[in-house]
């Protein structure tokens, strides 16, 4: 069983989604920005803040020369904020140490900073038109089923291989590699697969009669996790010009003290938020800001 390239990159070119970073013109940096935003989150949330970041900060060099609050703030809601601050560390590597140019080879890109398996391989592909393989979670669904009869599956070690064996030896890889990913997130979907208008002509799972999944996922909930309370109290700090006593950060969640105090130690560990010498809270830089405005008053 395999995937005929010349039926889904025929369904690819007249069905694709008409996403921003596709565009002609997008350069390497700005797939790479799309690609660290959509991480876990959905492209209907990634989009307005991918446009305004791509006109404020077009180049490694200019996301560099923005301080890491900046980054934080723009990053705004899109989720697990340690990406804007590895995204922010990765601009100023590729600025200082690759002349602004973002590395073309998987090997080069691994060693960036908040860069992985799947980051480096979808950069190098859809920036370089790269013949590699390009895994996600819509990747390995789609081939869980169509390769293997199977509903779903977690990821496996041998998924890179699945995927290396079907892109097609020419330049329409990489397109297929597109094709692929859109296939997976737009109708071969988790919950509600759209099997009748699927360009595939040839999938076991279909054959074998749609059998459910053997692994059952948990569903990630938000409300009321760390996650939620340390977006609360970013949130405070983003909305503040300057530092924030901690009487301010605690109204932001009154729910369970103990929480709170948890999600705040785990932001300072991470380098998202810095306490000032005199014991106010900052975003990521604002705290030597405000050290060093003090220092200069005095």
């Amino acid at each position: 069983m395999s995937i005929d390239p010349g039926e889904l990159v025929g369904w690819y070119e007249s069905a694709q989604r008409d996403l921003p970073w596709r565009r002609p013109g997008v350069s390497a940096w700005q797939i790479l920005v799309s690609e660290f935003m959509l991480q876990q989150t959905p492209v209907a949330r990634v989009e307005p803040i991918w446009l305004a970041w791509i006109e404020r900060w077009p180049t490694p060099s200019a996301t560099a020369a923005a301080g890491p609050a900046e980054v934080l703030r723009a990053w705004g809601k899109l989720g697990y904020p340690r990406r804007a601050k590895r995204l922010h560390e990765c601009a100023v590597v590729i600025a200082s140490e690759y002349g602004d140019e973002v590395p073309r080879d998987v090997e080069t890109l691994l060693t960036l900073p908040g860069i992985g398996a799947y980051t480096a391989r979808a950069v190098a592909c859809f920036a370089y038109s790269a013949g590699v393989p390009v895994v996600d979670t819509n990747v390995r669904r789609v081939v869980t089923r169509v390769l293997h009869g199977q509903a779903d599956a977690p990821a496996r070690a041998r998924d890179l291989d699945d995927v290396a064996a079907l892109l097609p030896d020419d330049e329409t890889a990489p397109t297929f590699s597109a094709a692929l990913m859109e296939l997976g997130a737009v109708v071969c979907t988790a919950r509600a697969p759209q099997c009748g208008i699927c360009p595939l002509s040839r999938c076991r799972w279909r054959a074998a009669g749609y059998p459910a999944a053997t692994v059952v996922k948990r569903v990630q909930r938000y409300a009321g996790t760390d996650r939620q309370v340390r977006g609360r109290l970013l949130d405070v700090l983003r909305d503040s010009s300057s530092p924030v006593t901690r009487a301010q950060l605690d109204v932001a969640w009154l729910t369970d003290t103990a929480q709170r105090d948890r999600a705040l130690d785990s932001l300072l560990v991470d380098g998202l938020v810095e306490q000032t010498a005199d014991g106010l809270f900052a975003l990521a830089g604002e705290g030597d800001e405000a050290r060093e405005g003090s220092a200069a008053i005095t």
